[in-house]
């Protein structure tokens, strides 16, 4: 069954990722970490699918080019 389409925001990410607020940044600019989406004017978030991915293998996860890891 497919991962629902579930938006996280920035501590929930922080969470489970153990990174920090600076290294996450980073590591969406290298394009090493899934980017977030925005969700309103002010707010943004990231797929839990993506999240998921990345946890379940941080090393070898790289963006896609052309695509925007929504799959």
């Amino acid at each position: 069954m497919p991962e629902p389409h579930r938006i996280i925001r920035l501590r929930t990410v922080l969470d489970r990722t153990g990174l920090s607020r600076s290294t996450l940044y980073r590591k969406i600019a290298e394009g090493t970490f899934p980017a977030q989406i925005k969700i309103s004017i002010n707010g943004a978030g990231w797929r839990e699918s993506d999240v998921n991915r990345w946890i379940a293998d941080p090393v070898s996860w790289r963006a896609r080019a052309g695509r925007n890891n929504s799959d």
